[in-house]
């Protein structure tokens, strides 16, 4: 079976989800929690090998304090209750985006929960929080500007590897398949240089409801893609 490696997932629709329940957007994001750790354990037995999640972009912090607090608060108690399981299973934990705009207890809670599974080698998830793509390529540039100017390279020993090295994706691989629930299709600043041959999936499925059956549909759209890396199929020629 043709699986890709590595899954990058972006979990819209809570707040759709609630909205349909009469439901405040707070309980629409407490069922997208629930739906996240169902997913994470699925993606496991299908044998995924990395699974990337957009938890929270740089452009949520515009979102309402009291929103902010609740995911900051689910993501906070997700650290703390599920921390002995994900060890457990032997399951890599990394986290990408803008993590000096975090609460100090989220940042020691993530760099604790990084070094116990730093040398995991079997399933991998990485969390992005506070995190968009156009801010890590302009700290990338910044790195490189700065080593630039001090002497240590020069504008010729740039390159796409040497870029990519200082992204904080760098060790990961691309991803194959990008995942975006809800029915909305844009990629909402995520991952912009490492998705640039990924295979785009878009489903009308609320995150909350997104289960086995709609996982399994993803996959069956990226089994029967042929993917070419912009060259032709088939060795045709024009």
């Amino acid at each position: 079976m043709n699986l890709p490696k590595h899954i990058a997932i972006i979990m819209d629709g809570n707040g759709r989800w609630a909205k349909k329940r009469g439901l405040p957007r707070t309980a629409g994001h407490k069922a997208g929690a629930e739906t996240l750790k169902k997913v994470l354990t699925y993606a496991q037995k299908k044998g995924i090998e990395v699974v990337t999640l957009f938890a929270f972009s740089s452009e949520n912090w515009k979102r309402p304090k009291e929103e902010v607090q609740t995911l900051m608060d689910l993501f906070r108690a997700y650290l703390k209750e599920d921390v002995k399981e994900l060890v457990k299973k032997g399951i890599r934990v990394s986290f990408i985006g803008a993590r000096e705009k975090l609460a100090p207890d989220l940042r020691e809670q993530m760099n604790r929960l990084e070094s116990q599974t730093a040398d995991f080698q079997g399933f991998h998830v990485v969390l992005a929080i506070s995190y968009g793509a156009r801010d890590d390529i302009i700290n990338a540039a910044r790195q490189l500007a700065v080593k630039a100017a001090s002497g240590q390279m020069t504008p010729d020993d740039i390159d796409e590897t040497t870029f990519a090295a200082h992204l904080s994706t760098t060790r990961m691989p691309a991803p194959d398949l990008v995942i975006r629930t809800s029915g909305e299709e844009r990629i909402s600043n995520f991952l912009l240089w490492e998705m640039a041959y990924a295979e785009l999936y878009f489903t009308p499925v609320l995150w909350p409801d997104f289960n086995e059956t709609a996982f399994d549909e993803a996959l069956e759209s990226y089994q029967k893609r042929q993917r070419r890396y912009g060259g032709l199929e088939n060795k045709q020629k024009v």
